[in-house]
């Protein structure tokens, strides 16, 4: 049996590649899947970063798949840990994720892509939510869409279901870069490599902070920070890394993080 994900593994970075020919489509036991995958990798104290890519170069993900559920998926299944494609409801992902796009991007594809923190897209990429027009809500794009990019936009997006580009997607800041096919996967792996060299515990006390603080004021967010009441900050502010941070810049050489 060929499973639809990939991984492979150089150092402490995961890449993890979505490979379900014709589309990408992601149906209930391949949501579940990416689901044990994004848990393992969470879990993993040598893994720092993931890579999220797909096969070839026509779809990315379009999405749910339509010919499953017309085989008995339910749209309300079990999508296993994280919710669909594993990511969006994945509690405590403290660790950077990087999503590489190709080709189409549309639907719970976009989605997916929007749970990463950084996302770099070929010249090829095309980008829709088009739940509208089959009768259903772009459930966690509209949650999320609204607040990444200028409101009457997002719902220009939601409302219709038009194509946008990768030119436009960059635009409108959803995008950090746009590479030719051929060095899209070059350049997501130059940024985990960058990424991976960096310090882990602070990576997972910004993740945290930003999730935990976007429905927050700010003064209450300022607040659990000094008063370190964030796991991931409290672990920070005792660490071992904290310390070799200041010392190496006294020192004036690079630190050596250790993630403790």
């Amino acid at each position: 049996m060929t499973l639809p994900i990939r991984t492979r593994t150089e150092g402490p970075i995961l890449e993890v590649t979505l490979d379900r020919p014709k589309a990408n489509a992601i149906d209930l036991a391949t949501s579940r899947i990416m689901g044990e995958t994004f848990r393992a990798f969470r879990d993993d104290s040598d893994l720092r970063l993931c890579i999220l890519r797909a096969e070839g170069d026509k779809f990315f993900c379009p999405g749910w798949d339509l010919k499953a559920a017309a085989g008995g998926d339910a749209v309300d299944g079990d999508y296993g840990i994280g919710g669909f494609g594993g990511l969006q409801e994945l509690p405590q992902m403290n660790k950077p994720v990087i999503c590489a796009v190709n080709g189409i991007c549309c639907g719970g594809g976009l989605e997916l892509a929007l749970s990463c923190d950084l996302i770099l897209a070929s010249d090829n990429a095309t980008f829709a939510l088009p739940e509208i027009r089959s009768g259903t809500v772009a459930d966690a794009a509209s949650i999320k869409l609204p607040k990444r990019i200028p409101y009457h936009v997002a719902m220009d997006l939601l409302l219709t279901g038009r194509w946008f580009d990768a030119q436009e997607a960059l635009h409108w800041g959803l995008l950090k870069e746009i590479t030719t096919p051929e060095d899209l996967l070059p350049k997501a792996w130059d940024l985990a490599r960058l990424l991976a060299s960096g310090p882990p515990l602070v990576y997972a006390a910004i993740k945290e902070v930003v999730r935990e603080a976007e429905d927050m004021r700010f003064q209450d967010a300022l607040n659990r920070i000094t008063k370190r009441q964030f796991a991931t900050v409290d672990l920070l502010y005792s660490s071992e890394d904290q310390k070799e941070g200041a010392k190496a810049f006294a020192e004036k050489r690079d630190p050596v993080w250790k993630g403790r």
